[in-house]
């Protein structure tokens, strides 16, 4: 039988994490008293200390930084265990957040929140728009319940769900495409690259050829393309997304050698899936046969 409680724990966090029981105090809305009577009879269960005091500081013993470690598992995991509970009460969620790179196709978002719709007309969405990195940030913030990234998130379920394809565009009075030529390494380098900032705010991440030596970064797919169709730079983007402006001219593919076209697997991610609720489960339902066809 445990003789430490989680409401002990989570006292005993906020105070490691916000370095002392009066800034503990302002974070979980309790007296400085009940905090510290909450820390140091869990001390006394365990008969080790937790704190020493450095100054006018509170600081972790070495038992102290072993046991917060070991307990944000724990924490994580009673958390799960009360959404879980309150999904099997409610039966279905109210509102459902989704965390979207804007690379990915959004006839196929926009099919499946249809079929959602549909399928739940008085669900709240909360469509949250990202860049690169930014979805999996989302999620592992708890800001998004189900993230659609070009990276797979550590130690979550993450599953591939379609392959995208980017390719090098530009006008068609941009110097890399007037007189329609192979293109050598050195001319891009010489050309502004527009670039997708990641819209993370913690480990953003580049991805693919950054040699420019001139370089303007944006947030947006579509502000890139307007650029673009301004023949202010070049740029590699989602082809889904440049297609409608090749085919009628507004655009122009590069002509490279070699890496004119990649492709990037994106990946459906999420967290626990005991956690989802029926419309969450039916949005990744959604999905999957969507990008399957």
């Amino acid at each position: 039988m445990a003789r430490s409680t989680l409401e002990q724990w989570r006292m005993f966090k906020a105070v490691a994490e916000h370095g002392g029981f009066h800034q503990a105090a302002e974070v979980v809305y309790k007296s400085q008293s009940t905090i510290h009577h909450a820390v140091h009879k869990l001390e006394q269960t365990l008969d080790v200390q937790l704190f020493q005091v450095e100054g006018r500081k509170t600081v972790l013993t070495a038992a102290g930084e072993q046991l917060l470690r070991r307990i944000n598992f724990l924490l994580t995991e009673a958390e799960r265990m009360e959404n879980v509970a309150l999904n099997l009460k409610a039966g279905v969620e109210s509102r459902l957040s989704i965390a979207v790179d804007e690379a990915f196709p959004r006839d196929l978002l926009y099919q499946t929140l249809a079929a959602v719709s549909a399928e739940y007309p008085l669900i709240r969405i909360e469509l949250l728009e990202t860049i690169l990195s930014g979805a999996n940030e989302l999620l592992s913030q708890g800001k998004a319940e189900i993230a659609v990234s070009p990276f797979t998130l550590p130690d979550n379920l993450s599953e591939d769900l379609c392959q995208i394809e980017f390719v090098a565009v530009a006008g068609p009075q941009h110097p890399l495409t007037q007189p329609r030529r192979e293109l050598t390494l050195e001319e891009l380098k010489n050309c502004r690259q527009i670039v997708l900032r990641d819209s993370a705010q913690q480990q953003k991440k580049d991805v693919g050829w950054l040699g420019s030596e001139q370089r303007w970064t944006v947030s947006h797919v579509a502000t890139s393309i307007e650029l673009l169709r301004k023949n202010l730079g070049f740029a590699w983007l989602p082809r889904h997304a440049v297609q409608p402006f090749l085919d009628n001219g507004e655009l122009l593919p590069l002509l490279l050698p070699r890496g004119s076209s990649r492709t990037f697997t994106f990946y459906l991610n999420f967290n626990d899936a005991d956690t989802l609720g029926p419309v969450a489960r039916s949005f990744i339902g959604h999905l999957r046969y969507l990008t399957s066809l």
